[in-house]
């Protein structure tokens, strides 16, 4: 070991202790320092080409590579070229202005005095030259490799084939050109700044510029040099100030009957833009004076001009508007605004795609006298769906989840499958995994074991069984009904957050059935192999999981899946995309396919108004369900379409993007710039058709935008009193949005019923009903994507969902039945209220479900109908409809599960069996109690029907607790009672 030893300070002249030396660190110290410091470095160094090597990777597994490479080059290529610029224009003058330094004999007191720091850094002055452009470079070239989506829209920019109405400019020149120009403008103004402090610390620190000394306070070289970077600025404030002028045509502001005015206004047009060109010829004679300064060597003029220039831009640019809007504007506003309001209301409804929405009066109340003659005419009306898929979900947990490793989305979907001929809403859920319900939580069981969903669980939309559960289309473990035969495992999913290494040495769980657990190995080709030990190297670092690099378990073969929701590999690959916040599963060709919606927006339409995405596409779904995302929270835009459908594989993770919109020119523009990565629409097949729908999320920006763009009349407009509103979800108590509603249906113009999505609206500020509004969601149909709007007459008033809702809550009979339904600790659960146009009047339909105690899920138990003042409480839909219109409809064929002969929905098949005989004893009573319950139910006796829903809770409980104790907890619920034992609630 070295001694290192202190010499103590000699206080008397003389030493006064031992004399004690320090000595340096060893060798081996050094070496032992000097090592730990380069693996620092390598390690650092490992860890950024981690980050790089995985996502080259990922990219090159999913086929996209072109995507990697092309984003990549264009953000180094943006990085070099302007952090090589800002670096040389800081600098090159910093070494002007030391070149230019004054002789030392002529420096004053107060410049000799700066001496000892310019001795200070004179022997470093080279290093500090090259580590100052060094750090604004770098800085500068980060912030412009932020820009690559700008660059690339610029230099692929296609024309829009449109002009806007004030500089008869096309419209790519705002949504692509201007922003570009933009950032360029912004980039000089930041070099020119940074530039001109520097130059002027450089003159200073070496007697160029002088503050306190008397005399001149800059030599001629230093006046010259500071002048031209000053009319360097004013000169690109001269550009920012014609730019402004075609800025006015994107402009937001506040305006009167409009939360966001986007455009030129009249006042605008006639005091804004004379100011800017006004400005933009006083700024370039101002810059013109600067650089005169190299001859003249004073600064009187240019600070005179620069003096006007300020003002001018307080009076012309400031003064003068308000002037013109208060003494011409105000006095005359709706005649002054009404032509640019006028453009603006053809604009937005263009860039939103509403400018085909077709408006049409209706009544609101009844034609036809005879109810009656009504009632066959509700099922060409529409296929009322009565399940609700954001109810729901819990009884598919709990009658088809099968093991707790399993689970379905909070809000289930809505699609479209044939049956018999004939199309049918579905409601449908995959059974995904669940990381929560894995028995034992470790490495191996999380990321090896359990890896996959699987199967389909469907029902139909428009029924329930005897039980008030979904009639199953398609049910089980393996899943099996009429979807046929497919690939049912979901290594691709919405709840399928974290990474998983598959097709190893590790055997995987496949699913579980009466003969025992099932095993299988992962034999699709996604993901990234894992048998390179740079790659497991790789995933180790980037996951920060040191076992992916030793762990026995990956071996040839092993390959790892990851970024695995469908929303996260549509953004992956198409980051110029934006995603909808709700992908759906579709059985396609055997495969389950998620269906993904794109769209591709720009903030850059002249004229049009914006809207904030994560606004106007939030509701009472959206805040109640965490897994449902709300597509580009803060991103505000006045331009929007679905250009794009995409599908993810559930098991092999691949990914199709197809051209949806073919005219659209912002898709057109990004095709130029990442070629082959979206395929043309001749590709998407008949089966993947036959599943594709209009988007929910464009359809809530496109109803939030009709509120007040459903009228064509700029007088109207102004007035504000055609100003409409999304209502609030009656059926619960967020305050959000009533979410829209799929729905097979009928408008009055169609001949037949299409898939559609459908909504309501009502004045502003009040609850009856404005319009309701369907849009066709059909893709097979001529009129995809047709707006219809049924205006009620403002004469009258219909009752909107709010009320309506109101008026089911206030009947007596109908409140004391639902207070019964409450009794114990049950909790009744209103569905979707569904809206359908009839012989001129709107037919509401709410299903209504119970969640009793001992269950857990809720079971139809009512249905309320109301239509023209007659409203019906009853157990099913056709009996509803029977009592509002006072007849029957004709017979149709019961589900499963219904007795045909007597319609009352009495269970045919057998109570459900155990072996356990404690659990069959309980299932006897259960089955006892229901059936004594609703036969309290026909006969009105609500004490006895309260009484059967204890016995049937206490049955329910007791067999629960029963089943547990004979499965020892196994699984905690994974021996599922099936299907049946729901019967007996």
């Amino acid at each position: 070991m070295p001694t290192l030893a202190f010499q103590m300070p000699d206080r008397g002249g003389g030493p006064t202790g031992p004399r004690i030396r320090v000595g340096r660190p060893s060798r081996r110290v050094r070496t032992l320092l000097m090592t730990l410091g380069v693996l620092a470095v390598l390690g650092m160094v490992f860890t950024m080409f981690a980050g790089f090597w995985t996502d080259w990777l990922w990219y090159r597994s999913v086929n996209y590579s072109s995507v990697f490479t092309t984003t990549l080059w264009t953000k180094i290529g943006l990085f070099f070229v302007f952090g090589l610029l800002m670096a040389l224009a800081v600098g090159f003058n910093i070494w002007l202005a030391h070149r230019m330094r004054p002789p030392l004999s002529a420096m004053s007191m107060e410049q000799q005095n700066l001496d000892r720091y310019r001795m200070g850094i004179a022997p470093y002055k080279k290093w500090l030259l090259l580590g100052i452009t060094a750090l604004v470079g770098l800085i500068a070239g980060a912030s412009a490799s932020g820009q690559w989506r700008t660059w690339l829209m610029w230099v692929n920019g296609v024309s829009f084939g449109q002009k806007d109405p004030q500089f008869k400019l096309d419209v790519s020149f705002y949504a692509f050109d201007l922003p570009w120009y933009r950032f360029l403008l912004g980039f000089g103004f930041a070099a020119t700044i940074l530039a001109l402090i520097a130059a002027a610390l450089t003159h200073y620190l070496y007697g160029g510029l002088r503050i306190t000394s008397p005399g001149a306070r800059a030599t001629a070289a230093a006046t010259g040099h500071l002048s031209v970077l000053l009319g360097i600025f004013v000169a690109l404030k001269a550009v920012a100030y014609w730019l402004d002028r075609y800025g006015l045509a994107v402009k937001s502001s506040d305006f009167k009957a409009t939360d966001s005015w986007t455009g030129l206004r009249y006042v605008d047009a006639n005091a804004y833009l004379p100011a800017k060109t006004i400005l933009f010829c006083i700024a370039v004679i101002c810059a013109l004076l600067f650089f005169a300064t190299l001859w003249r060597r004073t600064w009187q003029l240019p600070v005179i001009g620069f003096g006007l220039m300020v003002l001018s831009a307080i009076l012309i640019g400031g003064l003068y508007p308000a002037i013109v809007q208060k003494f011409q504007v105000q006095p005359n506003e709706q005649a002054k605004e009404a032509p640019y309001v006028e453009k603006n209301l053809k604009a937005t409804r263009e860039a939103y795609g509403i400018d085909d929405s077709q408006v049409t009066e209706y009544p609101g109340t009844a034609q036809t006298e005879d109810k009656t003659k009504l009632r066959d005419d509700v099922t060409d009306a529409a296929s009322i769906r009565i399940m609700d898929p954001n109810v729901v979900s819990p009884t598919f947990q709990q009658l088809q989840q099968i093991r707790n490793y399993y689970a379905f989305p909070t809000n289930l979907d809505v699609d479209r499958y044939t049956k018999d001929g004939k199309d049918q809403d579905t409601v449908i859920g995959l059974r995904e995994l669940n990381y929560d319900g894995i028995p034992k939580r470790n490495w191996i069981n999380d990321h090896f074991r359990y890896t996959h969903g699987y199967g389909v669980v469907a029902a139909e939309g428009t029924s329930a069984d005897s039980g008030g559960r979904p009639s199953f289309t398609e049910s089980d473990l393996p899943s099996k009904g009429d979807l046929g035969s497919y690939e049912q495992r979901v290594y691709y999913g919405e709840r399928t957050t974290t990474y998983s290494i598959v097709g190893g040495p590790q055997k995987e769980i496949d699913y579980s059935d009466d003969s025992g657990e099932k095993t299988y190995s992962y034999e699709g080709d996604s993901g990234v192999n894992l048998a390179n030990p740079v790659n497991r190297a790789a995933y180790a670092v980037a996951f920060s999981e040191p076992q992916i690099l030793y762990s026995g378990a990956i071996g040839d073969g092993s390959r790892i899946l990851y970024n695995r929701t469908p929303k996260e590999r549509v953004e992956a690959i198409a980051p110029w995309l934006t995603i909808d916040g709700d992908a759906y599963p579709a059985v396609v060709d055997g495969r389950i396919q998620w269906i993904v919606d794109a769209y591709t927006t720009t903030n850059g339409y002249p004229y049009a108004s914006r809207t904030t995405l994560g606004d106007t596409t939030a509701d009472s779904l959206t805040a109640t369900n965490d897994q449902r995302a709300v597509v580009a929270q803060q991103n505000q835009v006045n331009y929007i379409r679905n250009s794009v459908k995409a599908t993810v594989d559930a098991y092999s993770g691949e990914v199709k993007l197809y051209q949806w919109d073919t005219k659209d020119p912002v898709l057109k523009t990004w095709m130029k710039a990442f070629p082959d990565t979206v395929e043309p629409r001749s590709e998407i097949s008949g089966d993947l058709m036959a599943h594709l729908r209009y988007p929910q999320d464009l359809f809530k920006v496109q109803r939030e935008l009709l509120t007040r763009y459903h009228v064509k009349d700029p007088t109207t407009f102004l007035s504000g009193s055609e100003v409409w509103q999304v209502p609030d979800d009656p059926t619960n108590k967020t305050g959000d949005a009533v979410p829209p509603y799929y729905l097979s249906m009928k408008m009055p113009d169609q001949q037949e019923q299409t898939f559609s999505l459908t909504t309501t609206l009502t004045p502003n500020g009040r609850d009856n009903l404005s319009a309701f509004v369907a849009v066709n969601a059909d893709p097979g149909t001529r009129d995809y994507g047709k707006i219809r709007i049924l205006k009620l007459p403002t004469s009258t008033t219909v009752s909107g969902p709010k009320q309506v809702q109101s008026q089911f809550n206030s009947q007596q009979d109908i409140a004391e039945t639902i207070r019964l339904l409450r009794g114990g600790d049950s909790e009744v659960e209103y569905g979707n209220l569904l809206t359908v146009p009839l012989d001129g009047g709107l037919l509401y339909v709410e299903p209504v479900y119970v969640r009793g105690g001992g269950l857990k899920y809720p079971l139809l138990r009512k249905v309320l109908v109301t239509y023209g003042g007659q409203t019906a409480f009853e157990d099913t839909l056709e009996q509803a409809l029977d009592k509002v219109f006072g007849g029957q409809g004709t017979p149709v064929e019961p589900p499963p599960g219904e007795d045909e002969g007597t319609g009352e929905g009495e269970a045919t098949e057998p109570p459900p069996t155990s072996d356990n005989p404690t659990v069959q004893e309980a299932l006897n009573d259960a089955q006892k109690a229901f059936e004594a319950g609703q036969e309290a139910l026909k006969n009105n006796d609500w004490e006895a029907y309260g009484k059967a829903q204890k016995d049937l809770e206490d049955a329910l409980r007791k067999a629960e607790e029963a089943q547990s104790a004979e499965g020892g907890g196994a699984g905690g619920g994974e021996s599922s009672p099936g299907p049946d034992a729901g019967r007996s609630s």
